[in-house]
């Protein structure tokens, strides 16, 4: 691991390692943290929306299917965010979605390219279009019932800068099976003035067989101590938590080199800036270093 991450995790983060493998995530521990859905339950989808699984259709929409048009939202995308804007508007984006998530008592972790970004530095990396998190299915549910269709509006601690987010919930997100493939993300958070998202997506037990295994809709799968007791840090400068064994799960998702690799999209990490920097900045960056030491 490199500098940044061992400066972040110390303290609490390595205090939890410890305190965790002492106590190695028991059965009961286990148990804790969630419960196997219980597939002889009523159907909420059909009792809650009148859906028919057998009549499945597709609740999120982007405008096209590349790299770029696939990462907005249909209903507020005009056209797509400039790459001098993007970050910053990204950055607004997850800190909104940390902070009401913390105000409100929600547990939510960073997953996916996000989980990466953080392992590197604690940031969005550059080229992202979108972020990822994810949710346990009992926060899913409450985001469901009681923050569907909820406006959000953030200011950043410059005075000049409003952002209004929609938390929006995917009413197939109870179908906890992958169904016909149509809606594996199961809420999104969206920057309604350019439709940039957030993807949300739920991690369930819904095998009574395996109990202490975890699922989202797109074929991730999680053990308890994977996941649990998540670890306390920052992302792009606010409170975030992050999955308890995030190098096994990273390893898993994207291989050892995600976690070695420094050239990437175009762009190489510096560490002397712990950034990645485009590859044709590459040596104004390393300059612009050494004039400070």
């Amino acid at each position: 691991m490199h500098l940044w991450s061992l400066l972040t995790l110390t303290g609490a983060i390595w205090s939890a390692r410890t305190e965790a493998s002492s106590a190695s995530l028991t059965g009961s521990a286990q148990q804790h943290y969630g419960k196997v859905v219980n597939h002889d339950d009523p159907d909420p989808l059909w009792e809650k929306y009148g859906l028919n699984r057998s009549e499945e259709f597709k609740y999120f929409h982007e405008p096209g299917n590349d790299d770029i048009l696939g990462h907005y939202d249909s209903r507020f995308f005009t056209e797509p965010v400039g790459d001098d804007e993007r970050p910053q508007t990204m950055t607004y984006m997850v800190r909104a979605y940390l902070d009401f998530f913390e105000e409100n008592g929600l547990e939510t972790w960073i997953a996916h390219g996000t989980l990466l970004g953080w392992w590197w530095n604690g940031k969005i990396m550059p080229w992202d279009w979108d972020m990822d998190t994810q949710v346990p299915d009992t926060t899913l549910h409450q985001l469901a019932d009681r923050y569907n269709q909820t406006v959000v509006r953030y200011s950043a601690k410059r005075a000049d800068v409003q952002r209004t987010y929609l938390l929006d919930i995917n009413p197939w997100a109870r179908q906890r099976e992958n169904g016909m493939g149509l809606n594996i993300i199961d809420a999104r958070w969206i920057d309604m003035e350019t439709g940039l998202y957030i993807d949300i997506t739920g991690v369930s037990k819904i095998n009574p067989e395996k109990p202490n295994l975890w699922l989202d809709k797109h074929e991730h799968k999680y053990r308890t101590e994977d996941i649990y007791p998540l670890r306390k840090t920052t992302f792009e400068g606010v409170a975030a938590k992050v999955p308890f064994d995030y190098d096994a799960i990273l390893i898993e998702e994207y291989g050892k080199d995600a976690l070695t690799s420094t050239h990437f999209h175009n762009h190489t990490w510096v560490p002397e800036s712990e950034e990645w920097i485009p590859d044709d900045q590459v040596a104004d960056a390393i300059d612009d270093e050494k004039q400070y030491e």
